[in-house]
């Protein structure tokens, strides 16, 4: 297995740019490329890598390549696109998709790389910026053992649980699961606490009590406080969500598979982007049920 001692990062979102931050840290030669040249070059500042112009130029030399950007038609500009990353990877080097994307697009980039001698995984993440700031988000993966094997010492410099669940695009399909999950368990958390507000209960009493039981959920440790304070300028988009949400029922209907809750809560979060709260984090499914003010 290659060595791994240089690697290039695509995408300096609100999660690459810690995600790359953690691999610069660790001693990892780091090159980095972001649409937005400013905020590369303010990464490499404060990190001490460097920052390229194109994507082809900061993999140029890397024996690894992770991208994290916004979704399939992003990923295939960075990648397959004029001055992407595959125009200058060499074989034996190794591809890692973090973007949440489709999983015809992993099965795509997985023939491509396949036909240039490239090593490739999808390979989403779930965690948030929290999580990436702290290096501990939970990654899924879809590839072959033998690549999985090569770089998940690397992807443990920023994830707390690393897995490889299958063949190309098994990680997209397993973050498609997250996401189903994760719509119904904000609605029915949004609904609790508003029917807890309109009964004269407090919110806040309501959650200590039935956190301890089975209703109690990451989502509501984590966003159950900035619900009740009605604050959504945080966390994962409502945006993005929609984006996966739209992937995830997509997926469905190929599948035949029957997503009616997911499908409901879509169309609530699409009722949240009317109400200009696209940006707003995705517990802001509670604002929706409530009365203007």
């Amino acid at each position: 297995m290659r060595t791994i001692t240089t690697v290039a990062f695509i995408g300096l979102g609100v999660m690459g740019y810690p995600m790359a931050g953690h691999l610069a840290k660790q001693g990892l030669t780091t090159r980095v490329y972001n649409r937005t040249s400013s905020k590369a070059d303010t990464w490499a500042n404060e990190y001490g890598g460097t920052a390229h112009a194109t994507p082809k130029e900061a993999a140029d030399g890397a024996d690894l390549v992770l991208i994290c950007v916004g979704n399939d038609d992003d990923v295939r500009q960075v990648t397959i696109g004029t001055d992407g990353v595959l125009s200058s990877m060499t074989a034996g080097t190794y591809l890692i998709d973090h973007t949440t994307a489709s999983a015809d697009l992993a099965l795509e980039l997985d023939t491509t790389c396949r036909e240039q001698g490239v090593a490739f995984l999808d390979a989403p993440v779930s965690g948030g910026q929290q999580g990436a700031e702290n290096g501990a988000l939970t990654i899924m993966c879809g590839g072959e053992q033998t690549h999985f094997d090569a770089v998940h010492h690397i992807l443990n410099h920023y994830a707390r649980a690393v897995t490889l669940m299958g063949s190309a695009s098994s990680g997209q399909l397993t973050k498609m699961v997250n996401q189903i999950c994760i719509a119904g368990l904000v609605q029915g958390l949004a609904e609790g606490l508003h029917f807890a507000e309109q009964a004269g209960l407090d919110q806040q009493q309501v959650i200590d009590v039935v956190s301890k039981g089975a209703a109690g959920s990451w989502q509501m440790e984590n966003r159950h406080k900035t619900m009740i304070a009605n604050e959504y300028n945080h966390g994962f988009a409502v945006d993005w969500m929609r984006k996966d949400l739209g992937i995830c029922l997509e997926q469905a209907r190929r599948l035949s598979a029957t997503l009616p809750v997911t499908a409901l809560v879509d169309q609530f979060y699409a009722d949240v982007q009317r109400m200009d709260g696209g940006r707003w984090d995705t517990s802001s499914l509670l604002k929706r049920l409530q009365k203007p003010e």
